[in-house]
């Protein structure tokens, strides 16, 4: 699927999500209602059971609807990162509602199996309702996966489950009341629990993964090589290292550090993050915030800068330093570039300054030299210009 198959504003994916999820809550509302009914005067006990189960999903329906409008809401002081974890949350706990059903049906099953005497002989009528109910049920899940597939929401994707498993409890209904009226009266039965266990499975899948985002689990391996790939396609982007994604709803947040130039300006550092930024929002559909980091060597790897005097320090250093050379009065600049930690030094000096290249050798020669006894500088470059 395609980044412009799947993006969506976010208003918009908070109106369709809420459409789904009341789509979903108004049909459970209308079969449950029907199975109890009917259920209950054509003497089927697996429809009455099954007409409980729907009105569960009543509950997980709420939960969605809820996350649903809360998961798209503007980042706030309380929530500076936005609110998408309303959504994580909510797929977890109709994860959990999953497995409790699962372990609810194959607990009912298993009771049935080793108590025969308690299975009643259903109307026809009840068969006619399970088979509809399974349709609807079917026809919610395609619908909501579909749906969930364009919003790139996991919440959506766990409802469309929940239906499906809806769909397979339905069935297990409709074998169940067709072999009574056959007399098989064991077959919804061992069906059930077969399907239970899958309903479970199901559960646990989504929840996993729900867990495993809230613990700020990253982006999927091919993912992140295409985050990779982006960068690295940003014009002055020599390297990067320390990617680090993570997931919150159907969306995602980055932050790298990139590999520069050591000499770059801090202009042209920032345009280039500002670059690596809008690439990545605009060609990984996933992403909708990011933090570059403007390295100008690797600093995983590279002796630290960190205990290295600041700018007022180390002029105040450079002045007792080279105070018999009277040369720092005259520059127009004096560029700091702090590398394989040590202060590489740029002295810009007008050009009047300058006498012949061997004068300006010279002087460099003696900067360097005057330096000597102050480990925390490296070399020193002398410049002349207007």
């Amino acid at each position: 699927m395609s980044p412009a198959e799947t993006d969506a504003p976010p208003l918009d994916r908070s109106r369709a999500t809420r459409r789904v999820t009341l789509v979903g809550a108004g049909t459970n509302a209308g079969l449950a209602l029907a199975q109890l009914v009917i259920g209950w005067l054509g003497h089927s006990q697996a429809l009455v059971a099954d007409a409980i189960h729907t009105f569960s999903d009543l509950l997980s329906d709420g939960i969605a609807y809820f996350a649903a409008r809360h998961a798209h809401q503007a980042p706030d002081e309380e929530h500076p990162y936005g609110h998408g974890r309303y959504e994580t949350a909510a797929t977890l706990a109709i994860a959990v509602l999953l497995g409790l059903v699962g372990l609810g049906i194959v607990w009912s099953a298993g009771s049935r199996l080793f108590d025969p005497g308690a299975l009643l002989t259903p109307d026809v009528l009840t068969l006619w309702a399970a088979a509809i109910t399974t349709l609807s049920k079917e026809a919610l899940y395609r619908y909501a996966m579909h749906m969930a597939k364009r919003l790139r929401s996991e919440m959506l994707r766990a409802s469309a489950w929940h239906h499906r498993s809806d769909a397979w409890s339905s069935i297990i209904v409709f074998v169940g009341i067709g072999g009574t009226l056959l007399g098989l009266p064991y077959l919804d039965a061992i069906a059930a629990v077969v399907v239970g266990v899958m309903i479970v499975r199901i559960g646990w899948e989504l929840g996993s993964g729900a867990v495993s985002e809230l613990v700020d689990a990253g982006l999927a391996r091919e993912r992140i090589e295409a985050v990779r790939g982006t960068i690295l396609s940003v014009g002055g982007v020599r390297d990067i290292h320390m990617l680090r994604t993570r997931r919150h709803g159907g969306q995602a947040t980055a932050d790298v550090h990139v590999l520069v130039d050591p000499r770059l300006t801090v202009s042209e550092g920032h345009m280039i993050s500002l670059q690596v930024e809008q690439r990545l929002k605009r060609e990984i559909a996933e992403i909708e915030d990011v933090t570059v980091h403007v390295d100008p060597e690797d600093d995983s790897t590279a002796p630290p800068c960190i205990d290295l005097p600041l700018r007022p320090a180390a002029m105040a250093r450079l002045h007792a330093a080279w105070s018999h050379l009277d040369c720092l009065a005259k520059a127009r600049r004096v560029g700091l570039h702090y590398l394989s930690g040590r202060i590489d030094v740029d002295v810009y000096l007008p050009l009047g300054c300058y006498g012949s290249a061997a004068d300006a050798a010279a002087l460099r020669d003696a900067l360097q030299t005057a330096l000597a006894a102050s480990p925390e500088f490296g070399r020193v470059a002398v410049y002349y210009g207007e």
